[in-house]
């Protein structure tokens, strides 16, 4: 529940931010113009994900025969989540990774790499499938859209305002003299620069947020959490040991662990919250529930 209202929190801070920007550009005209653009972009990858994503990857699919296993996992995760069966797809590679993809359960799609596979046990495969499975239930791939869609009228708007301040001409300089001249200028400017990576932090927090939804809600379709807990220590290991995934920026919230590598103040732009915080956290529900 703090995790649904944490989201709910950002989205909202996400419609504020937007909402100021556009008054800040004086008129709805150009928030509408850049509200709609960014809309259409995001719904447009927001239908076609998980096509564009699995290419990206070259994700093979597999079925009962090629990988029995894997399959028989997916489909009793499935059972228990009270979802359809998922497409299943394997990604060539050693670097260990999954992510899920799909609008809604009924066209979702699981990949895992081949790196995954070799180093999970059965239990730990199980929790990072059920962790997956749970972005799919839970609509995450939608909040993602939505607020990527505020977070990219935010920045449509900003560049307008950039260009609108190049080519003023003589409006600006009324405006400068109206605006008390100078202040005018600087508070654009402010608003240039900081209101896209204002958007876009905002953006990553939801993302962060969902993870940690994510990783409960999976633990519960798995039954207990060890099994998500040990795979995410495992992964943490294992991406020192192996070259990274060559993932791309756009699509590294997709992953059961951050593609990208980074430390220190770039931890503001991750996508993923801190492994430790996340094993943390499940080791706290299982001896919430032991008790």
């Amino acid at each position: 529940m703090a995790n649904l209202m944490k989201t709910g929190v950002l989205l909202a801070a996400l419609t504020v931010l937007l909402v100021l920007i556009g008054g800040g550009l004086g008129g709805q005209n150009g928030m509408i113009m850049a509200f709609v653009l960014a809309m259409v972009m995001n719904l447009g990858s927001y239908w076609f994900s998980d096509k564009i994503v699995l290419a990206m990857y070259r994700a093979q699919p597999v079925d009962e025969a090629s990988a029995p296993g894997l399959y028989r996992i997916v489909r009793n995760l499935a059972t228990r989540a009270g979802m359809p069966m998922p497409r299943v797809y394997i990604i060539p590679g050693e670097a260990p990774n999954a992510f899920a993809t799909g609008r809604n359960p009924e066209h979702a799609a699981i990949a895992c790499t081949e790196g995954i596979l070799r180093i999970m046990s059965e239990e730990e495969l199980e929790g990072v499938l059920a962790h997956e499975l749970s972005h799919v239930r839970n609509r995450d791939t939608l909040i993602m859209a939505i607020a990527a869609t505020l977070a990219g009228a935010i920045t449509y708007m900003a560049h307008m305002a950039q260009w609108a301040m190049i080519f003023g001409g003589g409006r600006r300089d009324s405006d400068e003299h109206e605006s008390g001249g100078g202040a005018g200028i600087f508070g654009g400017l402010l608003m240039i620069v900081l209101a896209p990576i204002a958007a876009t932090l905002i953006q990553l927090a939801v993302s962060r947020s969902r993870e940690f939804q994510a990783d409960a809600t999976g633990a519960q379709i798995a039954g207990q959490p060890w099994g998500l807990a040990k795979a995410l220590e495992k992964l943490e290991m294992a991406s020192s040991k192996v070259e990274p995934l060559q993932a791309t920026p756009a699509t590294a919230h997709l992953f059961i662990v951050n593609p990208l590598t980074g430390g220190g103040w770039t931890t503001l732009f991750a996508t993923h919250p801190p492994i430790a915080e996340r094993v943390a956290r499940l080791r706290a529900m299982a001896r919430s529930q032991a008790r």
